[in-house]
């Protein structure tokens, strides 16, 4: 008998207990699955979100992996009692979601939308936006998100550059690495898009003087990891004009405060981090198939390496 523990958010489990049994159900294993145990020492496999009840991993002596409902992982990483595996999410459904919403994201400032839908004001202003082939996007971050978007907007017909720390090659997308690959594709990027983890090489990442290498007038997507934006430098580039526009889901604190300069400013437009979400249905079956490639023996997918941070 396998037993599972299910350490998120109380509220979480409503959503999640009927999808995981029905995925676990479907791999032919015994197992016990709740989100309660009296003894730590007995469980196998933690399904596991860093706002659960569950911060010490020690008493977990048995466990074999501890398989993350997150995309993100930096908030795990850093616990000094995680010794066993750990993976992360990666969900067809929360790639899906993704691409969908940085897709719209990216077409809304491609096309000048927010022309017509703010600017009704009896003034007709002909504008016309140039074709996708004739606008720069970048993606910063080719993991699973970050190349599953670039692919996308390379299907319509944009001019698309992907930075990665590590040499990547994605069909349709002009791919740079390393540090002057940074700077090569900040220099072009009329729409940039922050996909990256946070890790300590990443914090801060655009900040004034990145901020200053890009296009006059570009814009800002950021749906990966609000810290990765220097926020005083973004502020101060909008106020100048050099940034036309930043599209944000993601702050370093969330909720974002209601005095926060955002939530006002009237080039940034705040999404309260739903730009993709985790959806139990798929999400469960990657968990299921995580614990039922444990039991044989067979290598656990999306395995977090803990040095790199992601």
């Amino acid at each position: 008998m396998i037993n599972i523990l299910f350490a998120a958010k109380p509220a979480s489990w409503a959503d999640y207990k009927t999808p995981l049994r029905r995925a676990l159900d479907d791999t032919g294993l015994a197992y016990t699955l709740s989100p309660e145990t009296s003894d730590p020492a007995s469980i196998d496999y933690i399904i596991y979100a860093p706002n659960g009840p569950v911060t010490d991993l020690a008493p977990f002596i048995r466990a074999k992996a501890v398989l993350g409902l997150w995309a993100g992982v930096e908030r795990i990483t850093d616990n000094k009692t995680l010794k066993i595996p750990l993976t992360r999410m990666v969900d067809h459904g929360l790639t899906e979601g993704m691409v969908e919403w940085v897709t719209g994201h990216t077409l809304r400032h491609h096309l000048g939308m927010d022309r017509h839908i703010l600017g009704q004001d009896g003034e007709w202003r002909k504008y016309v936006p140039p074709l996708a082939r004739d606008r720069s996007v970048a993606v910063l971050g080719l993991g699973e998100l970050g190349g599953a978007c670039a692919q996308a907007l390379a299907a319509l017909n944009f001019n698309v550059l992907g930075w990665s720390r590590r040499k990547k090659s994605i069909k349709g997308v002009t791919c740079y690495h390393g540090n002057e690959g940074l700077a090569q594709t900040i220099s072009q990027a009329e729409i940039l898009i922050l996909l990256l983890p946070l890790t300590s090489e990443t914090e801060n990442l655009l900040n004034e003087h990145r901020l200053a290498q890009m296009p006059k007038g570009a814009f800002i997507i950021n749906p990966g990891r609000g810290p990765l934006i220097d926020d005083d430098a973004l502020l101060k580039a909008l106020d100048t004009g050099h940034i036309s526009h930043a599209t944000l889901d993601v702050f370093r604190i969330e909720p974002l405060p209601k005095t926060h300069a955002y939530w006002t400013h009237p080039s940034v437009t705040v999404t309260p981090h739903i730009a993709s979400e985790t959806r139990p249905d798929s999400s469960a079956r990657v968990i299921a198939e995580n614990i039922r490639r444990g039991e044989a023996g067979e290598p656990l997918q999306h395995v977090v390496d803990r040095n790199a941070g992601y």
